[in-house]
């Protein structure tokens, strides 16, 4: 007789449980398509100036000290293949006097440096949110939309304040860096916030496709830090599913 009121007690009991068990499930899965270029654990994947990057607690992280100071740039670079569309998302931390960036649609260079964009980051947020480039140097200022034409010639529209920008940035702390790139046009990202945006139609600058790359800084004391650096690129025409074209009988 009391059998009903038992069950829909049990029912609302074990619900939460399940509830749970499911968020948890959904919260530990990566964003759809996006694919973990850092394991968490070594180098695996990546290639640098022997000595200086390293793993520790789950943190990918590159360090200079009074004892040892970085006396020229270099880079990390990722092995696994040379994007071209993609979007990538890296959560970093700066402590320090700390310069650092993240190179995309990039060229290896001698001694572990590299040649192309980069999405600019520093501590003293003087950089930070803005499109680097070897040679040219800024492409696009934090707050800039800028197109370029074949001759280097630059339209820029600014489409928000830069120091207003900043706000988005949590110094001495993670933040998350979104680079999309999209035929001729990189945008960036500081924890959902759009920082700039260039489209590039110089040829001998606008690479259509190239490595990532970690930067560590020459200069004063520093510490660059990763703890996730996902990628997700559109996909290939051989990476879809086959229809079924069978007709039913």
């Amino acid at each position: 007789m009391h059998r009903l009121p038992t069950l829909l007690l049990l029912l609302a009991v074990s619900a939460p449980f399940h509830a749970g068990r499911s968020l948890a499930a959904d919260a530990s899965a990566p964003a759809d398509g996006f694919r973990e270029l850092f394991n968490g654990k070594n180098l695996d994947g990546w290639q640098g100036a022997p000595g200086w990057w390293r793993v520790r607690d789950g943190v990918l992280l590159a360090e200079s000290t009074p004892e040892r100071p970085c006396t020229k740039s270099h880079y990390l670079y990722w092995t696994g293949g040379e994007p071209a569309d993609f979007e990538l998302r890296a959560v970093y931390r700066l402590s320090g006097a700390a310069n650092s960036g993240v190179q995309v649609r990039s060229e290896r260079r001698p001694d572990f440096d590299t040649w192309g964009y980069q999405a600019d980051a520093d501590s003293a947020n003087q950089y930070t949110g803005c499109l680097y480039q070897h040679e040219r140097g800024l492409v696009a200022l934090r707050g800039q939309r800028v197109v370029i034409d074949k001759d280097g010639g630059k339209r820029v529209e600014t489409f928000a304040d830069a120091d207003k920008l900043l706000q988005a940035v949590r110094d001495n702390d993670w933040n998350e860096l979104r680079v999309l790139a999209e035929g001729p046009r990189l945008t960036l990202w500081i924890n959902g916030v759009r920082m700039c945006e260039a489209t590039d139609h110089q040829p001998r600058f606008a690479l259509p496709r190239g490595i990532i790359a970690l930067q560590m800084h020459q200069g004063p004391p520093m510490k660059v830090e990763f703890k996730s650096i996902r990628l997700r690129e559109p996909a290939r025409p051989s990476d879809a599913k086959p229809t079924n074209t069978t007709k039913a009988e």
